[in-house]
């Protein structure tokens, strides 16, 4: 079902209560966006992340990494990077420009970690090797000697924090395409 907003008032908190929808529904197609960074070359760098939490009062998205994913060192090098959202449903695409935050150990990741342990996705951040590491015949996915002797692996999981600086919306339409640029305190409307 298609929503068609009018005003600025409108769209701003939908947008909102879409992306908090999306950290909540695995089917949402906001789920799983598009974040972009900078590489160590000063080449763009993108990959799907996956939506965990939202708070729209702060402006903050978050998403769950790999402490030893490439995104990680791009992201404290270089803070400022792009998501992009896309939705049929709604027709919809959202290009948000945030500043991202690692945050690699301490209470919250802890807290955080004890739900994701639980979880099919845990393997994921118990892994002996590192996200994009080349498999060859000697290097095997077996779990690390720790598991072998019964104690708990080291996990490598990290919580990547992404503060909304800006949106650009975008909304297709037969009856016309509209795009709006707003911040937390402002709005503009551009030409799509």
């Amino acid at each position: 079902m298609k929503i068609h907003l009018q005003t600025p008032q409108e769209i701003r908190p939908q947008i909102w209560k879409e992306l908090g929808r999306a950290s909540q529904d695995r089917h949402h197609e906001w789920r799983t966006p598009v974040l972009a960074s900078t590489d160590a070359d000063g080449l763009p760098d993108a990959r799907t992340v996956v939506l965990r939490q939202v708070d729209a009062l702060a402006g903050q998205l978050t998403f769950y990494t790999d402490r030893r994913s490439p995104k990680v060192p791009q992201l404290q090098a270089q803070a400022q990077a792009m998501l992009v959202f896309w939705s049929a449903r709604l027709s919809w695409q959202l290009r948000v420009r945030v500043a991202c935050t690692v945050i690699t150990a301490g209470p919250e990741v802890e807290a955080l970690w004890q739900g994701v342990k639980q979880s099919a996705a845990a393997g994921d951040y118990l892994s002996p090797l590192p996200p994009g590491a080349v498999l060859t015949k000697d290097s095997s996915m077996t779990p690390n000697a720790e598991t072998a002797n019964g104690l708990a692996p080291a996990h490598h999981f990290a919580v990547l924090r992404a503060q909304v600086l800006q949106m650009d919306w975008l909304e297709l339409s037969r009856e016309g395409h509209r795009r709006a640029q707003l911040s937390a305190t402002t709005w503009a409307w551009l030409t799509p």
